[in-house]
C-alpha cells in the first residue's frame, strides 16, 4: 500500500512539472505558519505513514513521512525510548516529515543534540521525480557530505523527505525540575556557572521571574546535582517542559503579534534588545516580543553573533530569516539547483529567491 502511495506522489509531481506549477508540500499543517507564506498546488504526504522498522536494542527507528509524530514517540514509549531531541509538534496531527523538514528541537538540544544529529538516513523524492537514499541507520554509514542531514530544516524546499531513519535513546531513570526566583541576569550567571561543571542539565528556562531547571539521568547523579543547584523540586515538571515550553502553551507565546525566535551565544547580555524574553538551552535560545522593525532586530543580533528568525505573526510576505551572506547564499542556491532544478518544492518558503 504505501508503495503504491509513493508511486502516486511521484506521479502526481511529475504532472506538476510538467505544467510548470510549483508544488506545496502538507502533512499535518502545524508548522504552516513557519517562514514565509506557502504557495504552489498542495501535495499531502499524510498517507505515506508508518514505522517500517525499529530495532530498540541498536537504538534507531525508521518512519514514513506522514506518520504522526505522536504514533511514533507512543511506540519509542512502550520500550522506554523517546526521540532525544524532544521535537515539538505545534499539535497532535504533526507528522515525522514535517519534524524533520522544519528541523526544530525542544528544551533537550543543547545537551543531547539537535534533529539533525540524530537524522540517520533519508529517502526523497526529487525534483526530476527521482526518489533518491542518503545515509542509513546507523552512525558508520553516515560519510562523507551527509546529504540525509541537508533535509533537516529545509523547509521541504530540497525535496519531499519520504522516509527518515532517526537515532533514539533510553528514557532517563530519573527526571526532576527545580525552581529559582531570579531576573534573567540571574539565571545567566547562574547557568553559566553550572555549565562548568559535570551536571546532568537536560533543560533549562529563564522568563524573568523563575529559573527552571531540569535534571536528567541516573538517580544518585541527580540528587547529588540537585543538592549542588537548589531551589524547589516543581510538582509537575514534565508537563511543564512539554506543554508550556516544548509545545509553546506558556503565556509568554500567546501573543497575536507574535514574536522572535533568537540564537545568540550563551553569554550574550541579558539586555540585547528591549522587549519581553524567555531563554532557554542556557541561554543560547531566546524568544523576544519586541515592537522593534525587522531591519533592527536581526542588524543587532548580528553583532551579537547571532541570527534571529520572525517566529510567529508578522508580515509573512517579507524577510523571515536573518539575511545570509553573498557567498552562502550562493550555496544554498547551488544546493536548490542540484535537488529542485524546476524550483518545484516549496518556492520562496524560506529566501523569496529560493
Amino acid at each position: 500500500m504505501s508503495g503504491d502511495i509513493g508511486k502516486r506522489l511521484q506521479a502526481q509531481l511529475l504532472d506538476i512539472a510538467a505544467d510548470r506549477g510549483a508544488v506545496c508540500i502538507t502533512g499535518g499543517d502545524t508548522k504552516s505558519f513557519l517562514g514565509r507564506t506557502p504557495v504552489g498546488i498542495p501535495v499531502d504526504v499524510r498517507d505515506h505513514r508508518g514505522i517500517i522498522s525499529y530495532e530498540p536494542k541498536e537504538l534507531v527507528v525508521t518512519a514514513r513521512c506522514g506518520t504522526p509524530l505522536m504514533e511514533l514517540e507512543a511506540v519509542l514509549a512502550e520500550q522506554g525510548q523517546m526521540l532525544g531531541f524532544e521535537p515539538p509538534g505545534f499539535g497532535e496531527r504533526a507528522t515525522v516529515g514535517g519534524t524533520v523538514a522544519a528541523g526544530l528541537s525542544g528544551p533537550r538540544r543543547p545537551y543531547a543534540g539537535s534533529a539533525r544529529d540524530f537524522v540517520l538516513g533519508t529517502r526523497i523524492l526529487n525534483g526530476r521525480g527521482q526518489i533518491l537514499r542518503f545515509g542509513g541507520e546507523v552512525m558508520k554509514n553516515v560519510a562523507g557530505y551527509d546529504l540525509s542531514r541537508l533535509m533537516t530544516g529545509a523547509m521541504g524546499t530540497l525535496g519531499i523527505i519520504m522516509d527518515v531513519s532517526l537515532k533514539v535513546l533510553p528514557i532517563p531513570a530519573r527526571e526532576i525540575t527545580l525552581v529559582q526566583n531570579g531576573s534573567l541576569r540571574d539565571g545567566l550567571q547562574a547557568l553559566e556557572g553550572w555549565a562548568r561543571r559535570p551536571l546532568p542539565l537536560s533543560a533549562s528556562c529563564a522568563d524573568g521571574e523563575r529559573l527552571y531547571i531540569r535534571l536528567s539521568g541516573a538517580a544518585s547523579a541527580v540528587t547529588a546535582a540537585q543538592d549542588v543547584i537548589g531551589g524547589d523540586v516543581m510538582g509537575d515538571g514534565e508537563s511543564f517542559w512539554r506543554e508550556h515550553i516544548r509545545e509553546q502553551g506558556h503565556v509568554f507565546f500567546k501573543n497575536s503579534n507574535g514574536f522572535w525566535r533568537v540564537s545568540v551565544p550563551a553569554t550574550t547580555a541579558s539586555d540585547l534588545l528591549l522587549g519581553q524574553w524567555i531563554f532557554e538551552w542556557g541561554g543560547g535560545l531566546r524568544w523576544l516580543r519586541t515592537s522593534d522593525e525587522i531591519g533592527s532586530v536581526q542588524s543587532i543580533v548580528a553583532k551579537a553573533g547571532g541570527h534571529a528568525t520572525r517566529f510567529r505573526g508578522g508580515d509573512r510576505e517579507g524577510s523571515i530569516y536573518q539575511p545570509l551572506s553573498e557567498p552562502l547564499m550562493n550555496l544554498h542556491r547551488n544546493l536548490k539547483r542540484a535537488f529542485d532544478p524546476q524550483g518545484l518544492f516549496n518556492p520562496g518558503r524560506l529566501y523569496p529567491d529560493l
